[in-house]
């Protein structure tokens, strides 16, 4: 049996010089407005080594359907209200997980004895 990939968002989002540190904070204290929809899989907050004011977050969804309502939710509404004023500029892309491979440093490390 085969299961739906995950659907990804990935956004990249430039924050106003100066208001790294707020984000950051603003973006921990509100993310549960996004994972705790049912359909929300979890999130991921990078920041850019050559750009510090440059974001990258990552959200897998459960399907596209699902994120779409989501988008158009009233929680969706005040997350972005709450993160708007500190961001300077964004993008989305949004694509299917197709396949996910495991590193060698991702694996269990076999127990001594």
């Amino acid at each position: 049996m085969t299961s739906t990939p995950p659907f990804r968002i990935m956004l990249t989002m430039r924050i106003h010089p100066g208001r790294e540190a707020e984000f950051e904070q603003t973006w921990l204290r509100i993310g549960d407005a996004v994972t705790s929809h049912p359909a929300n899989l979890g999130q991921w907050l990078i920041r850019s080594e050559d750009e510090p004011s440059t974001y990258f977050i990552t959200s897998d969804w459960v399907d596209e359907a699902q994120f779409r309502e989501f988008e158009t939710s009233e929680r969706h509404l005040e997350y972005r209200k709450a993160l708007h004023p500190l961001r300077a500029s964004g993008s989305m892309a949004t694509g299917s997980v197709l396949t996910h491979l495991t590193g060698t440093a991702s694996l269990p490390v076999p127990a001594a004895g």
